[in-house]
């Protein structure tokens, strides 16, 4: 695995639920971690719903394996919104993780 591409920071969160100052529950994202990643863009596309013109990017992320990382959090890089997809771990060697992502747009 060569350090040279992991060049990007990113933050890793996920979504608690608190309580607002009236005591009601509230959800809001907390930082997990920053770490060093990969940040490769593979696909994006264009489409009509709802009368307007929506776009989706599909993005892979690498990094380095962590343990704990799950399909539920999101990812946050460079002030921009990724909602994970899906978490693979190549050849199950606990090495690396790709995460598969999609850009909220």
């Amino acid at each position: 695995m060569a350090a040279g591409r992991f060049r990007h920071r990113i933050t890793l969160q996920e979504l608690v639920t608190g309580q607002d100052e009236a005591g009601q529950p509230v959800d809001m994202w907390q930082d997990v971690a920053t770490v060093w990643a990969a940040v490769e863009p593979l696909r994006g596309r264009e489409y009509f719903a709802a009368q307007q013109v929506q776009a989706e990017v599909t993005t892979r992320i690498r990094i380095r394996y962590r343990r704990g990382i799950r399909p539920e959090m999101r990812v946050l890089y460079d002030g921009r919104l990724f909602n994970i997809l899906s978490v693979i771990d190549p050849e199950e060697r606990h090495v690396e993780l790709q995460l598969m992502c999609r850009e909220v747009v």
